[in-house]
């Protein structure tokens, strides 16, 4: 039988290049994508909707606030879902390695896997170097502390749909990757990365491209891999 997947993409004033996310994600294998409009004061919405997703308007800023509608959003339909897919709306990752990605929950048993751009190839500029320090130091931690092997905190990531409910994940801003590893590695599931390409993103960052973005970013990771000790 066919598993059910679904993509949530939180966006914020991303609308040179939602639709290009939406557009490159695999013919076939996804049910539906949900965009969460998190606030724009752009055509985020439009273009969206012009691609083909279905928008959900999210006010409170935060990148788990928009994480969190989706996910209530699909609660809500009552229907089955398999797989929950994250990607960002900046054109930063690659939709069309999405099977890649799926692939070990769908052959090999897997719960959650995270697409690593350490791992992949990365295109030059595309991590600032506070985030690929605080990748490696989120990482670190998370293996002296929690006993798990990651290599990168990558927002494009997959999760069987019913361990996605188990982890009852709250984070309302920053801290969304990091809480779902931490839970994952809390409740033993099995998680796995596979190697994903990043290139230069569409747009302007608004995390990494402000120096109050990047501390308080690395100040919520930090929060949260200590808080769940």
């Amino acid at each position: 039988m066919k598993p059910t997947i679904k993509v949530i993409i939180p966006a914020f004033n991303e609308q040179n290049s939602v639709g290009k996310v939406i557009n490159d994600i695999p013919k076939g294998w996804v049910e539906e994508v949900i965009v969460v409009n998190n606030g724009s004061t752009d055509e985020t919405a439009k273009q969206a909707k012009a691609a083909g997703a279905t928008v959900l308007d999210e006010q409170q800023k935060g990148y788990g606030n928009a994480c969190l509608k989706g996910i209530n959003y699909l609660r809500n339909q009552h229907k089955p879902i398999d797989i929950v897919v994250f990607l960002d709306a900046d054109y930063s990752d690659h939709p069309e390695q999405l099977p890649e990605v799926i692939s070990p929950i769908l052959h090999e048993g897997y719960d959650l896997v995270i697409g690593s751009r350490e791992l992949g190839q990365r295109a030059s500029g595309s991590m600032t170097f506070p985030q690929i320090f605080g990748n490696w130091l989120a990482t670190t931690l998370l293996k002296w502390f929690y006993g798990v092997k990651f290599t990168d905190l990558g927002p494009f990531r997959a999760v069987r749909w019913d361990q996605l409910l188990a982890l009852n994940m709250v984070d309302r801003t920053y801290g969304w990757t990091v809480e779902m590893q931490v839970k994952a590695a809390k409740k033993a599931l099995k998680c796995t990365e596979v190697p994903v390409d990043y290139r230069k993103r569409i747009g302007f960052s608004k995390v990494s491209g402000t120096v109050k973005g990047t501390v308080m970013a690395g100040y919520k990771i930090l929060w949260t891999i200590f808080k769940y000790l």
